[in-house]
């Protein structure tokens, strides 16, 4: 049987080894010994602070939770523009039968 993917992309939380901004918001420092969220961006790693990681964590949860409920929806066939991309728009009421 083939081996189930994931579609969540690699990714962890680590201390910083030396001071440097998020990736996410110049405003944000990332302090050494500090700890960031890593993100497997290519062949490099993305580093965010704790409160951008908590909010890319936020809404990267809801659009999976919505991904979830519309395939438990049987019946219920969406095409890839009516999902939308941020996740965050309720999707239609299904039609009472």
């Amino acid at each position: 049987m083939p081996r189930v993917r994931s579609l969540v992309e690699r990714i962890s939380f680590d201390r910083a080894l030396r001071a440097h901004d998020c990736q996410a918001s110049a405003k944000h420092r990332v302090s050494k010994g500090e700890l960031r969220l890593k993100v497997r961006n290519g062949r490099s790693w993305d580093h965010y602070c704790l409160a951008c990681a908590q909010q890319i964590l936020r809404k990267d949860v809801a659009y999976l939770q919505m991904m979830l409920d519309v395939a438990a929806v049987p019946g219920q066939v969406l095409f890839a523009e009516e999902i939308p991309a941020d996740g965050v728009q309720a999707l239609p009421a299904p039609p009472d039968a």
